[in-house]
């Protein structure tokens, strides 16, 4: 209970308990933009450090994020996302950096998007999975600059506030 505490889940009340912790939107909004400019950097710090092997990882993990998606496995589709990210963000060479991450990861991050609508759940999830195989792309080009900004501006991009 005192991590899931720590870990913001829960909110301790004095000779009473724990409760769970409500977010507000605008908490989330605030929290998806510092992630995306920290993942933006982690991404962007990795480039030197991605191996061909860690690219053929994140390819892998795409396809596997899209047959969870066929499938409507969402929790299938939460670890592999969360693992695409971890290839590139645990080659950043940033040990504060990391940590960081995981702690939003953990705290804040869990399920970006929930609906009762599985339909448009999972065109949102679909178009998400584009921007990891766009993600790709850039590192097999060492492109920089458009990863960065594909990242920070688009795909922590919250845009169904609804589902959040």
């Amino acid at each position: 209970m005192i991590q899931l505490a720590s870990d913001n889940l829960l909110e301790y009340l004095p000779r009473k308990g724990f409760i769970v912790k409500e977010l507000d939107t605008k908490k989330k909004l605030d929290v998806f933009r510092i992630v995306s400019v920290l993942d933006s950097l982690a991404a962007s710090l990795s480039l030197e450090h991605i191996t061909e092997s860690d690219i053929e990882r994140m390819e892998d993990l795409v396809k596997k994020i899209e047959f969870s998606i066929s499938t409507k496995n969402y929790l299938d589709y939460q670890k592999y996302q969360n693992q695409f990210h971890k290839v590139y963000i645990d080659k950043c060479n940033n040990p504060t950096l990391i940590d960081l991450l995981d702690s939003l990861q953990n705290s804040f991050v869990r399920q970006i998007y929930l609906s009762n609508n599985e339909e448009k759940l999972f065109a949102v999830l679909e178009q998400m999975n584009e921007d990891h195989k766009e993600i790709t792309n850039y590192f097999k080009k060492r492109d920089k600059e458009n990863l960065e900004q594909l990242i920070k501006n688009k795909h922590w991009e919250i845009t169904h506030l609804d589902m959040i």
